[in-house]
Order: structure tokens, then C-alpha cells, then sequence
């Protein structure tokens, strides 16, 4: 008759189990070792790629200006009778297009070459800071239009040009960007945030603008 009784068994036998026994303790011991240590590094790296998301994050951050300056840009449209003071003039006609798409006329594709004067207060007789030198061409939008000018600086403050262009919307601020510039201002990139000033009636404007630029080197 089998004999179940474990106090029973040859002593050989009952040294055999105890020993099998041990070795899967240990065995289910050492995988549980193995298992933490897996999920503690799965757990830091889940932490770590959040951090360094968040580091991102906030290395996406506007920085601060490394140079902030505020001017006024004053267009005299030419028409026809003020060829004495006129700052600009139209160069192209608007297109076709430009009475087909709506029921009012728009000024969909008419270019605007200007040569304005640029001053450090709000006064057209205030003092002269800069030249703006380019054009800007009108979209299918009324008033909105599409700038590309430099600032010619000439002065004891400054020496040099920075290259603004952008759309200029039809809203009360509007940015465009600063994307190169020469002599005090060389390699210059940055952001001019515009605001329609003034205006009297269409033959002239004036505008506010605030410059801030993130990148320029001193040469």
C-alpha cells in the first residue's frame, strides 16, 4: 500500500523536497526581484519623459526681447496736386479681379511704392528716426494688404536697416516680422507688431510700431 504519509518517507526522500522546495522559493523570489526592478524602471522612465516633455514645454516660452523700440511711420499718398510732400504712389492698377469678386470695388492687386518717413514721436514734424523704404499690395480683403520694407537708419543712434514684411490685416494690432537686418541691426530677427495710429481720409496714416527684436548680432 502507497505510504502518503510525509514523516514516513525515507529521510533521502523527505532531504529532496525540502531542497526542490528551497530552489522554487528562491526561483519565484528572484523573478520577483526581477519584476520590480523592471516596473521601478519602467516607473522612472514614465517620470523622466514627463519631465523632459514639461522642459520642453517650457523651453517653448517666448524669451524676453533682447531690444525693444517704438517709432511711428507716417504714408502721404500721392493724388495728383502734392507732389511737394507725397511719400507714396501707386506703381500698378488693381486688377480685372478686383470688380468681379463683390458687389463694391475692392483694391485686389494694386501695388503701393513709398519711400515714408519714420519719426520717434507721433508728430510728422517730430524728429526723424528712419526711412521705410518698399511697398505693399492690396488683397481680395478691403484694406488688408501684404508689406515688405526695410527701415533705413541714418542717425547718430543708429546705422544700418532692418527688413520687415508680413500681412498687414485689417485689425487693430497686427505683427509682421522682423527677418534680417544690416550694420547696427546685422542678422537681426525679431517682431513688429503694428497699430494703425492715425488716418485722414485716404491720401495718408499713420502708424505705431513696436519692434522687438529676439536676435541680432554686434559687429
Amino acid at each position: 500500500m502507497h505510504n502518503s504519509d510525509p514523516a514516513k518517507l525515507p529521510v533521502q526522500v523527505q532531504t529532496s523536497a525540502r531542497v526542490i522546495t528551497c530552489s522554487v522559493l528562491q526561483s519565484l523570489m528572484m523573478a520577483s526581484s526581477k519584476l520590480i526592478v523592471v516596473l521601478t524602471g519602467a516607473v522612472l522612465l514614465v517620470f523622466g519623459l514627463a519631465a523632459g516633455v514639461a522642459h520642453a514645454a517650457a523651453g517653448r516660452q517666448r524669451p524676453a526681447p533682447c531690444k525693444q523700440m517704438t517709432m511711428y511711420y507716417h504714408d502721404i499718398l500721392y493724388h495728383g496736386t502734392n507732389t511737394a510732400n507725397a511719400t507714396s504712389a501707386v506703381a500698378a492698377q488693381p486688377t480685372p479681379l478686383s470688380r468681379s469678386t463683390s458687389v463694391n470695388d475692392t483694391y485686389f492687386g494694386e501695388l503701393l511704392v513709398f519711400d515714408d518717413v519714420v519719426t520717434a514721436e507721433q508728430a510728422l514734424s517730430s524728429e526723424p528716426v528712419a526711412r521705410a523704404q518698399g511697398f505693399y499690395i492690396y488683397d481680395k480683403e478691403e484694406l488688408n494688404a501684404w508689406f515688405a520694407f526695410s527701415l533705413v537708419f541714418n542717425s547718430t543712434a543708429y546705422k544700418g536697416t532692418l527688413n520687415l514684411m508680413g500681412a498687414d490685416l485689417h485689425e487693430e494690432t497686427r505683427d509682421i516680422s522682423v527677418v534680417g537686418g544690416t550694420g547696427d541691426f546685422f542678422m537681426a530677427r525679431g517682431v513688429a507688431t503694428l497699430r494703425t495710429d492715425s488716418i485722414e481720409g485716404i491720401y495718408y496714416f499713420r502708424l505705431k510700431i513696436d519692434i522687438k527684436l529676439y536676435e541680432f548680432y554686434d559687429v
